[in-house]
This record gives structure tokens, sequence and C-alpha cells, in this order.
């Protein structure tokens, strides 16, 4: 399957149905009064998040979609059908923005969230509402409001918990394939990686997390070089990156350290072009390749050292595997108290978190 993250699409909702002028006229009723009655609503045009689908292929090819009107009203009390709601299921994690005016209208992050993208309009009132003791015999009705429309931008940002930067050729689709059940292209060769992959790491029966593996940039990604930069947006939900470093240079007349800090300096320069906030994020470096070099302690030191790397880092071979048990275990904690910090944080915002005041102690008086 083709995979698809952009998408414009137009959404028009049904209008409601009119209202009907209408008396009612039977044998030995005299004088039956009015019984006009009022239009069906039009039908919504509506998004459901779904997981079962991870791509927007099919919105890329269907652009149009309408609802029905409503049915009009009718005489002898009857109102008109309302019409049938047009569902739009969407991959979750889909963003939701008007293509006129840039704004973002909704985020679609959790499975099942529903969402009205364009409003039906409201049935016309027949003429049984106009009635009064003035008024026996009223020919008023109205006429069904029209139903909204709108030209909307789609765009998926994938879900995970953890990103992997880096070079093309770096490791990154290795080191996914090793830890989790994605099975992306390897070669080797750059530039093996075309969409983002997305892989699933189980460190125990009940634990795991979802790392997301995007093309390798380039220097000039933020300016439109290669094409990391088009995938750029499926970090932006990630808790924290691996930024993965290859020290494996194959150019003998090279200083593989000094080109390996370069490389690392160039991605860091494209993020911080390319959103201030994904910059910012906790970003752990993971020294790629060490199978294929000699003195990894050294060359690790001498990384860190011109470098000046101050956060974790992490040496390892994706190819065999070294190393990368570690990694994931360590991850999956950071990840959990990440999670229990912010359930933390929304409890105290809804006034359910249970404070603990340090200074009591409860088996003070027994004590005593």
């Amino acid at each position: 399957m083709k995979f698809v993250d952009e998408a414009t699409i137009e959404v028009i909702a049904g209008k409601g149905g009119n209202g009907a002028a209408s008396f009612r006229r039977e044998k030995y009723i005299p004088k039956g009064g009015p019984d006009g009655g009022d239009g069906g609503r039009g039908g919504n045009v509506m998004a459901l998040a779904d997981r079962s689908i991870n791509t927007l292929v099919d919105y890329r090819f269907a652009r149009k979609h309408v609802a029905r009107n409503g049915e009009n009203g009718r005489g002898s009390d009857q109102y008109g059908a309302g019409a049938d709601d047009v569902v739009l299921r969407l991959p979750v994690g889909t963003v939701i923005y008007d293509a006129d005016t840039n704004e973002l209208l909704f985020d679609l992050d959790k499975q099942g969230e529903s969402v009205v993208l364009a409003k039906g309009g409201e049935g016309g009132l027949g003429n049984l509402h106009f009635k009064s003791s003035v008024n026996r015999a009223p020919r008023k009705f109205t006429y069904g409001k029209e139903g909204e429309q709108r030209r909307l931008r789609l765009e998926l940002k994938i879900l995970a918990d953890v990103g992997l930067l880096g070079m093309p050729n770096a490791g990154k689709s290795t080191l996914i394939s090793k830890i989790s059940n994605a099975r992306p292209k390897v070669a080797d060769y750059p530039f093996t990686t075309l969409h983002p992959n997305l892989g699933v790491v189980r460190t125990s029966p009940s634990k795991s997390f979802v790392v997301a593996d995007i093309p390798g940039l380039i220097e000039g990604a933020a300016e439109g070089a290669g094409l990391g930069h088009l995938f750029l947006r499926h970090l932006s939900r990630t808790r924290v990156l691996l930024h993965l470093v290859d020290l494996s240079s194959m150019n003998p007349d090279e200083d593989r350290i000094e080109v390996a800090v370069a490389e690392m300096h160039a991605i860091e320069g494209e993020l911080r072009k390319y959103d201030a906030e994904l910059y910012a994020k906790p970003r752990w470096l993971v020294l790629n390749k060490f199978d294929m070099i000699d003195n990894a302690e050294e060359a690790t030191q001498q990384f860190v050292e011109q470098s000046q790397w101050r956060g974790p880092v992490y040496a390892i071979s994706a190819l065999n595997g070294d190393g990368t048990q570690q990694l994931i275990y360590d991850l999956q904690g950071m990840l959990d108290k990440s999670k229990a910090d912010e359930q933390r944080a929304q409890d105290i915002a809804d006034g359910t978190a249970e404070f603990e005041d340090p200074r009591f102690d409860p088996n003070r008086d027994s004590q005593a």
C-alpha cells in the first residue's frame, strides 16, 4: 500500500428539507387546520479515528465528500426524514486544518474519536408551527438551511513514543528491524527508507512502546533537500528522539570522528530550522556500527569530547544486536516515568490527585 500522509479534500454537508404548508382536509372535519410537517435535517460529514487505517491514500483520489439532503415535510403532520451522516475513517494521528485559513480544527489522536467536519442544515418549519388564535390558517413555512461546506487539509502525524534520527545509511532501519516487529527495507546503500516505518518494541509481557523510523536527513533538509523533511512531522508526537550516528567511515583519508561530529551537528541544525519544539525534545545519542571499528570505548570518548555532547550516550551494533537490550530497557523506564508524570499533572489539574504532606507522619504519636 502506498504511504500518503497529506491530502486536501472538500466536504459538503446536506441541505435541510423544506417545511410544508398544508391543511387537513377530511370528510366531516371542516376547517381541519394546518398540518404541514417540518423538513428533515441534512446529513453531516464526520471524521472517525480508526487505528486499522495507516495512510491517507484513499483521500488523495476521493477529494469530494457530499452528504445527502434532508427530505421535505409533508401534509398530515408528516415530518421529512433526516439524511444519514457521511463518516470518513481517518488514521489515528490525523490533524485537520482549514485549507483556506490554515486554522487547526481537529487533532484525532485517540482511537474512536469522532468529530463533525461539516454540519448538515436544519430542516425548515411546517405551517403547523405558525397557527395561533388570530391566525388559524397560516400559509407560512420556512425553507431548510444550507449545509456547511469546507476545504480541509489532512496531515498524518504518526503516534510513536520514540523517533529515530540520522543521516542516510546510519542504520536506523536495521535497528528498528532488530528491536521491533517492523520489517523495513534494509540495504547497503543510502536512502533505502522512502516512507516512515513503525515498530512495536516489547520489553515484557505487559510493557511495550512504539518506534518510528523516517527517511534519513541530509544537510539542507529544512529547505527541501532530500526526503527526510517531508516526514519530520511524524516525530512531533514522540517523547524522545534517538540520534543515530555512524562511526564507521569507509574513506581511509577521512577522520571518522570528525566526519561523524560534523554529520551530527548538521542534523541538529536542520532540526532547529524545522521546528524549535522538535529540537527541544529529549534526545539520546546512539553511536552505531561499533562492530566495524576498533577501540570502541576510545572512539566513544573522542566523539563525546569533540561533539561536546551532554546527554545519554549508547554504543551499539544494530546489525548483531550488541548494546540494544540495555538501550530499549532504559527507554522503557524513561517512557514509564514520563507517562506517570503526565498522569500526575493531569490528576492535579482535574483536582483528583492526593497530596501528601512530607511533614505528616501517621506513626508520630505512637512513636512518642
